[in-house]
């Protein structure tokens, strides 16, 4: 029997199937997520469903449908999906949906993200509590099937063209100099996604030459992990964007909610300058906005987002916590470093292939390279994510707090720690394992490196 307190986490569902969930615990979950659909007045009688290439995918949304079905309201199947192509159908059609994917995770994982109508995101806090002890009960019963025999009709449709044109219309890449652009999708649903928005002449064609890496959609990901926040994953599309001569690589995860991006030498370029170069196009259209930018992006995105007349917001951590923060202030746009970037445009979720549009866009509306482009909003130098295994991470992390008097103390996220000469870091513990997550940056590679490392050796002793 599944223990929900095991895969329900504090933005959405994920675990290994069938050990820790399966097709049954999937049931349960349609029907205690459409009961408090139900006793919260959410509005229309239907729940959008999507799934992702994963072998095991297709079953538990049917049977996720199957418990939606048996608590009264019908399922529009979308079929195949990107996590903000289900996003697009619950904000174009003002319904709350349910995303199958387990996103970046190995092949023998799988999850559940579920929002209310309009895109609005369900966490711990907003109903994903209550689900699970909803869904649990439910299992505990014994029951056969959860929620009995299913009443309301399935209705399937094909929302990929109206996706693809709406973004179309959000940035319009028609007029931009030709591009050749490397695209890994890492046999997850980029793959699916891809050919339509940026190659589809049905659309109208655009200046683009698509050179596709791993498109064929595959969930035990054979080439390498559909994640880009590892630099491992990226090795091949570093290598192909510099063996085409491309302009740009472009990166997504196993759901494509993410977009990581390569510049014409196979260098990365940081999230933070993307969030940097977002937020600018995006004040220009929007003056006087806000951005909402998360704790950990560099220095250099507030600052940048107050040169071109916009509002800096900090944030948490975590999508729910960015798209509250959005909701909250009305703002026009949104980033992280872990890549997920946020549009007011796309019903405040978040779209990696939006956040992609926009760096064609600014890449093709000059001459300039990439890598020339993208260092005006790199301004500091930065050490990534470091990850430390940590049994006692609260004794860990006052012992680094304790070591730093000098510096300015932030708590809203982990201990975030300031310096006069501009450096900081922020360390903090994972919500999933018993990890402590380290970021530094500093004005000059030497200061981050001695301050990085003198960190890591207080947190490692």
């Amino acid at each position: 029997m599944s223990d929900l307190s095991q895969i329900v986490k504090a933005y959405d569902v994920r675990g290994t199937v069938p050990d820790q969930w399966d097709e049954r615990t999937a049931e349960a979950l349609g029907v205690a997520f459409t009961q408090l659909l139900n006793t919260t007045d959410e509005p229309g009688d239907a729940v959008v469903v999507g799934y992702d290439m994963r072998a095991s995918s297709p079953g538990l949304a049917e049977a996720f449908a199957a418990g939606v079905r048996a608590e009264g309201r019908s399922v529009i199947e979308i079929g195949l999906a990107s996590t903000d192509l289900l996003y697009f159908a619950s904000g174009s059609l003002d319904l709350p949906g349910a995303m199958f994917t387990a996103s970046h995770n190995p092949a023998q994982y799988n999850g559940i993200k579920m929002c209310r109508s309009g895109a609005r995101p369900i966490g711990q806090d907003s109903g994903l509590a209550e689900i699970r002890d909803r869904a649990q009960a439910l299992l505990d019963s014994g029951a056969a099937r959860p929620g009995g025999e299913p009443t309301r009709p399935v209705e399937r449709r094909d929302l990929l063209p109206d996706y693809a044109a709406y973004l179309r219309k959000l940035v319009d890449l028609s007029g931009i100099r030709p591009l050749k652009v490397v695209v890994d999708a890492g046999n997850g649903m980029g793959g699916f996604t891809v050919p339509t928005v940026l190659g589809d002449a049905a659309l109208s064609a655009l200046p683009l030459e698509i050179v596709p890496l791993y498109f064929e959609l595959d969930g035990s990901f054979p080439n390498h992990e559909a994640n880009p926040l590892d630099p491992a994953n990226l090795v091949d599309l570093q290598r192909a964007v510099v063996e085409h001569g491309a302009e740009i690589g472009l990166a997504f995860d196993g759901d494509a909610d993410r977009c990581f991006v390569v510049d014409e030498r196979g260098e990365p370029v940081s999230p933070s300058a993307i969030t940097a170069l977002v937020a600018a196009r995006e004040l220009a259209k929007h003056p006087g906005s806000t951005v909402i930018h998360g704790l950990i992006t560099s220095s250099a995105v507030p600052e940048i987002i107050r040169e071109h007349g916009g509002e800096p917001v900090v944030a948490r951590v975590g999508h729910s916590f960015i798209k509250a923060e959005m909701a909250r202030t009305n703002a026009v746009f949104g980033g992280e470093h872990s890549a997920h970037y946020y549009f007011r445009d796309f019903w405040f979720a978040d779209t990696g292939m939006l956040a992609a549009m926009h760096t064609l866009a600014a890449l093709g509306e000059q001459s300039l390279p990439l890598s020339v482009l993208a260092g005006e909003y790199e301004r500091y130098v930065a050490s990534g994510e470091i990850n430390s295994t940590v049994a006692d991470q609260a004794g860990a992390v006052a012992d680094v707090r304790a070591a730093y008097p000098e510096a300015e103390v932030d708590e809203m996220d982990g201990l975030t720690l300031r310096f006069p000469d501009g450096a900081w870091f922020n360390l903090r513990a994972s919500n999933t394992e018993p990890l402590l997550r380290l970021n530094v940056e500093a004005p000059t590679r030497e200061r981050m490196v001695s301050l990085r490392d003198d960190v890591l050796n207080r947190v490692r002793r």
